[in-house]
């Protein structure tokens, strides 16, 4: 027992340090964005940059330099965050194909907002098409499950499947879209996520994280039995929705830097890792944010500096610690602490 709380605390501590990481790294994009409306406050930013720079000058490593390697940090760092704490409640309802499903939804809404675009005057963000076609995509499996004469997981295979056939054929009826890097959306890209897309997730993850904070219990009550709940009298219906808006939200934030294609594996992967060997939720729970974070961060460096594409590297970095977890086998799947 003493032992158990002795890594909880520990385990505290190391997450309170990627809280301050993350910190820095959002007090780099306030004094960035202060910057560029030409506001007081933008001299921690340039001096950011100018110590990458330096630091490039010294090691040949010049990542640091550039303020777009410093817009996917800040969307990374949030990824493996928001990530693993939507992922706990999935994985735990045995939904782990959602995240995949609303990714190829996202990727339908990328394909129509292109041809939107194509075609009207319409110069709105592609990532805001993706983020409203992939929480109605939510909203839709979710009818879908409560009103489809079939198991679980058959309107989550449709949906999956059927976005995906929407978002190739209308590329395809668009001609491919001349000038746009289809590789970027299902396969992320370091240097894809522009300084509006790295707002996008921080307003995504603050309401992410509002939202588990002021819920946790009710959604952790829904999570682990429904029946109970319903007993209880809490709108099962409603939770079960805002899991799958939240799982969609992150989705969307998550795909400029991993792709559609890779983009559930850190809904699912750092969860599986840390219920592995954790002894409470709430252990696994931190225990899936520190691996999410360590595998984005690194994944970002390491594809940086060895020329691999980001976003598989993160995936095979948090399968690593999946793996080591597994081998380790010393605990039990998570409690509802």
């Amino acid at each position: 027992m003493h032992h158990d709380t002795t890594r909880f605390r520990l385990l505290r501590g190391v997450i309170a340090v990627v809280a301050v990481f993350v910190a820095f790294l959002l007090a780099f994009m306030v004094s960035d964005g202060l910057a560029t409306v030409g506001l007081p406050g933008g001299g921690f930013a340039e001096f950011v940059v100018l110590a990458g720079r330096a630091f490039g000058a010294m090691t040949g490593i010049e990542l640091f330099a550039f303020r777009f390697v410093w817009y996917s940090l800040v969307t990374g760092a949030l990824i493996g965050v928001v990530g693993p704490l939507v992922g706990m409640y999935i994985v735990h309802r045995e939904m782990a194909l959602i995240g995949e499903t609303l990714a190829h939804t996202a990727f339908a809404g990328v394909a129509v907002g292109l041809l939107v675009a194509s075609t009207t005057d319409w110069s709105a963000p592609l990532l805001l098409s993706a983020l409203v076609a992939a929480v109605l995509g939510a909203f839709a499996v979710e009818w879908l499950a409560e009103h489809a004469a079939a198991y679980g997981d058959v309107p989550i295979a449709i949906m999956l499947t059927g976005s995906f056939a929407l978002g190739t054929v209308v590329i395809s009826w668009g001609g491919g879209f001349s000038g746009l890097n289809i590789d970027s959306f299902l396969f992320g890209n370091i240097s894809f996520v522009p300084v509006g897309g790295a707002w996008l997730m921080i307003v995504i993850s603050a309401f992410v994280l509002a939202t588990i904070a002021t819920r946790y219990k009710q959604l952790l009550y829904v999570t682990f039995d429904e029946q109970a709940a319903r007993v209880a009298r809490l709108n099962v219906s409603s939770y079960n929705t805002l899991i799958i808006v939240l799982t969609a939200l992150v989705v969307v934030g998550s795909m400029q830097v991993l792709g559609v294609i890779l983009v559930a594996a850190m809904l699912v992967v750092p969860t599986a890792a840390a219920s592995q060997v954790a002894s409470s939720f709430r252990e696994a729970l931190y225990l899936a944010v520190l691996v999410g974070e360590v595998s984005v961060i690194s994944g970002l460096l390491v594809g940086y500096v060895s020329g691999l594409p980001a976003g598989g590297t993160i995936v095979l970095i948090a399968i690593a610690w999946y793996v080591i977890a597994v081998v380790s086998d010393r605990g039990v799947p998570s409690a509802t602490r």
